[in-house]
């Protein structure tokens, strides 16, 4: 059902292709990819996002960041955001997208369903944003597998 998800947040540089690369590793019959609301466009992954990637496996070689759009929201069956108000710019963008647009730390316990910004800010914060990231794609991961049951 939802086969094509795509990871949202404001550059594309930090958040979304790091959740983007944990889910598609979680999920490899799925198509995973990301976009920001307000691009760094053709920018690789942030350096201190890269660094705690690779300090968990997981490599972000190869991103480079895009723009959402209407043409890509329509693509996906599954929109995942990192914060509530990311909700109301994608359905800004696309009122439709609505029903199909929820936070990527949704299934994490009360008070930790947004993800911050790490974006230049220290590598603490970028260690705390990937493991709640992490998490999150487990979460994700199961409740896919399981059609959100």
């Amino acid at each position: 059902m939802f086969n094509r998800i795509l990871v949202v947040c404001i550059g594309n540089i930090c958040r979304s292709p790091t959740a983007e690369r944990l889910l598609r590793q979680r999920l490899p019959e799925h198509t995973v990819d990301s976009a920001g609301l307000s691009a760094l466009v053709g920018n690789p992954a942030d350096a201190a996002a890269n660094t705690v990637a690779a300090q968990h496996q997981l490599s972000l070689a190869g991103h480079q960041a895009r723009q959402l759009d209407v043409e890509i929201c329509q693509q996906y069956d599954l929109i995942l955001v990192m914060e509530q108000g990311h909700v109301d710019m994608v359905c800004q963008l696309l009122p439709a997208a609505r029903s199909k647009t929820m936070l990527f730390g949704q299934w994490l316990p009360h008070g930790q369903k947004e993800i911050a910004d790490p974006y230049r800010q220290s590598t603490e914060m970028f260690l705390h944003v990937y493991q709640q990231m992490a998490k999150a794609a487990d979460l994700w991961s199961e409740k896919l597998k399981h059609n959100l049951s």
